[in-house]
């Protein structure tokens, strides 16, 4: 059968840089940091203090107050992207057949702040007996961000969650993708939401090494591909994309931002937390994305990396762009915009992907910041273009991006221009 085409009609943002797509684009140019000292909780005995926090987030403004305390603070954030990205697109939910409009919607982890509070509650009083929250289950599971969704539209079409670590909403993009092409669906809702920022997101993270530890300087902190970066910076967020099948796009005038070309996945099949050293999952997910979009390495003008600050993964992935792009790796540009909002977990393939497509829009590459030129790691080339510090003005006709998971997950979306 013929695959049908693929665009983005639509897009919504939360990020420890900005509450909306266009805060959150002027955030990454001007390279602006998220993180500070984390004020969710009393972090002062932790070893890292610090976070990529959302700022100024009120669930009042998208949702009613007494459906919001129903809901844990990531499917709260869920719920407002996905409102402002059906907004932006458009669509005439009055109009539509609903049962062709889905929602495939992840969290890595989903409602851990939820489980904190219910399990606490029944630890610290266990003499009144077991009593818990009717809405814990719900609040807490991974796939109700999706179920919440549909639930306020209507939307009847395929509905559930992806949960690969922090390869989470690449993989929901990657799904929504092939129901539409394969014209299971016209419109799908898809992204991904995280709210890890509390006391066993920090402290789990903490005790495998993780995170910086450099709370003397937070903003600092997040230095990818840099010789003293020290670990990964904990944010919180979602981002929301509207898929639609181009000839519905087209027959309703909707805006088009960008076409979706092609995905792909791999495993690295190595380690529960640590990438390959080799980068051979890297190396495989990047090949079959481009196969899928029928690419070669040379269209890809600007690659958006996984590039959490992490000791092993920077210099992987660094050796598997060199190994899958050739020659053409030095021509491309490449950024880490986590190097800005910190890792946002399951969230991140979201934000990462709405980051690239704006990049084709505008002809501007964020920039990967907190490096300097007496901080080079002697395992990294630097003929490579990191986009250290500065935005760069430049065509980009293509961009790849990167998102690799705990458990070897590896989730690659690659958006062109829609001609």
């Amino acid at each position: 059968m013929e695959l049908k085409r693929v665009v983005v009609t639509g897009l919504g943002a939360i990020t420890p840089i900005g509450n909306s797509v266009s805060e959150y684009w002027n955030g990454l140019l001007e390279g602006k940091s998220g993180a500070g000292p984390i004020t969710h909780f009393d972090a002062s005995l932790f070893k890292t203090q610090f976070a990529c926090e959302v700022k100024g987030f009120n669930a009042a403004d998208y949702i009613d107050r007494k459906e919001a305390r129903k809901m844990d603070r990531y499917t709260q954030l869920a719920v407002a992207v996905a409102k402002d990205a059906v907004t932006d697109s458009g669509l005439d939910v009055e109009k539509e057949d609903l049962s062709r409009i889905g929602v495939i919607f992840g969290a890595g982890i989903g409602g851990i702040k939820t489980f904190e509070e219910e399990v606490g509650n029944y630890f610290c009083n266990q003499e009144r007996g077991p009593r818990f929250n009717p809405f814990f289950i719900p609040k807490m599971i991974s796939d109700i961000a999706a179920g919440q969704i549909s639930i306020l539209y209507g939307f009847t079409g395929p509905n559930y969650a992806t949960v690969s670590a922090c390869a989470t909403s690449s993989t929901a993009i990657s799904s929504a993708f092939d129901c539409i092409r394969l014209g299971k669906a016209d419109v799908i809702v898809t992204g991904g939401a995280e709210a890890a920022v509390t006391v066993s997101g920090i402290g789990g993270f903490n005790a495998m090494h993780a995170l910086s530890t450099r709370n003397d300087d937070p903003q600092g902190a997040s230095r990818p591909f840099s010789a003293s970066r020290d670990g990964f910076v904990l944010g919180e967020g979602a981002g929301c994309l509207i898929l639609e099948e181009l000839e519905h796009a087209k027959a309703r005038g909707a805006k088009i931002y960008a076409e979706l070309a092609g995905t792909g996945a791999s495993a690295d099949a190595y380690h529960l937390t640590a990438s390959h050293p080799e980068g051979l999952g890297a190396k495989l997910v990047m090949r079959n994305a481009l196969k899928d979009a029928g690419m070669n390495p040379e269209d890809i003008d600007y690659i958006n990396v996984h590039g959490t600050s992490t000791p092993v993964g920077d210099i992987s992935e660094a050796k598997a762009i060199k190994e899958v792009f050739g020659d053409h790796a030095y021509k491309l540009n490449i950024s880490s915009t986590k190097s800005m909002t910190g890792h946002l977990l399951g969230a991140a393939g979201a934000i990462e992907a709405i980051a690239g497509i704006l990049v084709i829009q505008n002809g501007v590459v964020p920039p990967t910041i907190n490096h300097a030129e007496d901080d080079r790691d002697e395992e990294i080339d630097y003929n490579l273009n990191f986009t250290f510090n500065k935005p760069q003005e430049r065509p980009v006709r293509a961009v790849l991006s990167n998102t690799f998971g705990f458990g070897g997950h590896n989730a690659c979306v690659i958006f062109k221009q829609y001609k």
